[in-house]
């Protein structure tokens, strides 16, 4: 087998049974972090991709996302799942065009939404949201890379935090082939407690974003995969932020004293 189907077998691996925590690296760098400190496997994140590039989220073009899951799987020996986010199309034969690139770049999975990006009608209707799903999932299929294919349904991120409507759309893309299931945005453990249950024996994904849940109390509930989407990004954002403004406003320099010490982080990137 080669690096990549074994990567695509070891995540594969990771749905079947018990609870991983998969982070969201943005670069290289943070990538290469995150696997020496013993995670299984990784996750892009659209949003900490497009600050690194000075951008909002959903403003990255298709090519500069293919490119950014090459090099982070290229960078890393653990498996990566690719925030692909609504497939950079919107019909489901342009949508599997796409997802039949992405799944050749490496990465062990990928991942559709059905957000639509505009605030009047924030979701895809069902019908072409599954659809999406479907046509990715045989864009994966006659690929042959076998990567793992994670359908999001986004109503609790963009205002319409449906629980009935949310179990439908994944029971749905379950059915339509996807491997993974993931509605983010979910905060209530009755909630998620409800979405495990509603596509049972499919594996879910929960977003954290913050502490209103541990890994123990998620595993607890069913939950498979957790990731942290945007989240460490922003955490990285929020002490260089602390420090810029402290030198801009105060003209001191005190958060720059509890920064990690450069030999500490430049060992961490000593090739051996």
């Amino acid at each position: 087998m080669t690096l990549v189907s074994n990567r695509v077998a070891a995540f594969r691996e990771l749905h079947q049974a018990g609870c991983f925590v998969i982070p969201n690296p943005w670069d290289v760098g943070s990538a290469q972090l995150l696997a020496q400190l013993g995670f299984s496997a990784l996750a892009t994140t659209s949003s900490g991709f497009a600050w690194s590039l000075g951008r909002a989220d959903n403003q990255v073009s298709l090519e500069e996302a293919l490119e950014h899951f090459q090099t982070v799987a290229d960078s890393v020996s653990i498996p990566v799942n690719a925030d692909f986010e609504g497939g950079f199309a919107v019909a489901p034969e342009d949508v599997a065009a796409n997802v039949s690139r992405a799944a050749r770049t490496g990465v062990a999975g990928l991942s559709i939404e059905d957000s639509t990006g505009e605030a009047s009608s924030p979701l895809f209707a069902f019908e072409l949201a599954v659809e999406r799903v479907r046509a990715s999932r045989q864009a994966i299929d006659d690929s042959g890379t076998g990567v793992v294919l994670t359908a999001r349904s986004e109503g609790f991120l963009v205002g319409r935090p449906d629980l009935e409507e949310t179990t439908r759309r994944l029971r749905a893309f379950a059915e339509a082939g996807a491997d993974c299931l993931y509605a983010p945005g979910l905060r209530s453990t009755t909630d998620i407690a409800a979405v495990v249950k509603a596509v049972t024996p499919k594996p879910v994904n929960v977003l954290v974003g913050s502490d209103f849940a541990t890994v123990a109390e998620l595993a607890a509930l069913g939950v498979r995969r957790i990731s942290v989407g945007g989240a460490l990004a922003r955490a990285a954002w929020t002490g260089f932020l602390d420090a810029a403004r402290e030198i801009a406003e105060h003209g001191t320099f005190s958060r720059l004293g509890r920064a990690v010490p450069f030999a500490d982080l430049n060992r961490l990137f000593v090739r051996s």
